[in-house]
């Protein structure tokens, strides 16, 4: 399971950095090579709202297989694509197979983890997805050094030697009709979790773009160092999501939200605020640990005993999620534009209010003639 945690956003960014060479396969400009990243992501995105739910209707380690599956044979097909348009539908199929893994797997962890220890085994996920977001651009760079196919012959391989292991078998009861199942994983609670997902890593992670953007503009730094210093992020959320899940466990998920939002906040106006570039680059790290909090703290609220359709609720807190991250550039760049200390201080003011308002209260128990009711 953490290994599928890695393989998802690998395969998603592995094109990050080969994006001229794949240009030059297909007679396409890098900036049009990009759109196998946007191909990935959109129907990732688009079909987490119905994935989990349907998953968990078929059966978490069926779809969780069959996903794998698809996904070895879409990363083929990108291999021997004749045409670009070719390569990026199978990046589309691609991106839809990881749609019907990801919370499965989120959901499946969530079932054999041993009680008390749920936030420790969500760390260990996030740290491997952040793993999965750091090495995509290096591995898959190195491979284009040979040849770009290469790096989507190993994501075959990989996708496909999951497929035969499997995932143990944590399906939950008999499911309702479909209709019901999807309401219940779009219940209020949840899409309040989502919203916090979407505002606390969309406006803190999401933001690499806009601390680029500075990077150039205020101090006139290489493409290279930029890299550099955008980078620090995964490798401090990589190190850090073990420990942070063992605070989640100790803490409680609630409290470490709101620990990742206070750092957030911090971290976005810091990265604004900062006169010189190391001092940025240090401050930006530690985005990776506030991106962590945020994350296995949610992670652990959706997956929390009892939970009704968990892999349903965990693929609408995911597609929200991505929405955000997905809105930032969108959102935040005009404002860069108009005034590039705003662009930073408003969505660390979002984070700061949003995160705090919308995060859902502990259920408390009902008390009835002295006694805890159940």
């Amino acid at each position: 399971m953490y290994a599928g945690a890695f393989l998802g956003p690998f395969g998603g960014g592995i094109t990050a950095a080969m994006l001229p060479e794949l240009g030059a396969t297909y007679g396409v400009t890098p900036a049009t090579a990009a759109a196998s990243i946007t191909s990935y992501l959109l129907p990732f995105a688009g079909l987490m709202l119905v994935s989990g739910t349907l998953g968990e209707r078929w059966g978490r380690r069926r779809a969780v297989v069959i996903g794998y599956v698809v996904y070895a044979v879409a990363a083929l097909a990108a291999v021997v694509a004749p045409t670009f348009e070719l390569f990026l539908a199978a990046r589309v199929v691609q991106g839809a197979a990881n749609a019907f893994t990801t919370p499965l797997l989120l959901a499946a962890v969530g079932a054999t983890a041993a009680p008390g220890r749920l936030g420790r085994a969500l760390g260990w996920f996030g740290s491997l997805q952040s793993a999965g977001h750091t090495s995509a651009p290096l591995l898959g760079g190195l491979a284009a050094e040979v040849d770009w196919r290469w790096a989507f012959v190993g994501v075959a391989v990989s996708s496909a030697v999951l497929a035969v292991v499997g995932i143990p078998h944590t399906d939950p009861g008999p499911r309702t009709g479909l209709a019901a199942a999807l309401r219940s994983a779009v219940r209020p609670e949840v899409l309040r979790l989502g919203l916090v997902a979407a505002v606390g890593w969309g406006l803190v992670a999401g933001l690499a773009f806009l601390v680029a953007l500075r990077l150039e503009d205020a101090f006139a730094v290489s493409a290279g160092t930029r890299g550099l210093v955008l980078t620090a992020l995964g490798v401090v959320g990589l190190l850090s999501a073990r420990l942070v899940g063992g605070a989640v466990d100790r803490i409680g998920p609630r409290r470490t939200v709101l620990i990742g939002t206070a750092l957030g906040a911090f971290v976005v106006a810091g990265a604004g605020l900062a006169p010189a570039v190391g001092l940025i680059a240090a401050i930006w790290a530690l985005g990776g640990l506030a991106g962590q909090l945020l994350l296995v703290g949610v992670n652990s609220i959706v997956l929390a005993p009892g939970r009704e359709n968990a892999g349903g609720a965990m693929s609408v807190v995911q597609a929200v999620r991505f929405s955000g991250m997905a809105l930032a550039p969108a959102v935040i760049t005009p404002i860069y534009r108009t005034d590039p200390l705003a662009a930073f201080l408003v969505p660390a003011l979002l984070v700061a209010v949003v995160v705090p308002l919308a995060l859902p209260r502990p259920n408390r128990p009902r008390v009835e003639d002295g006694a805890v009711a159940e």
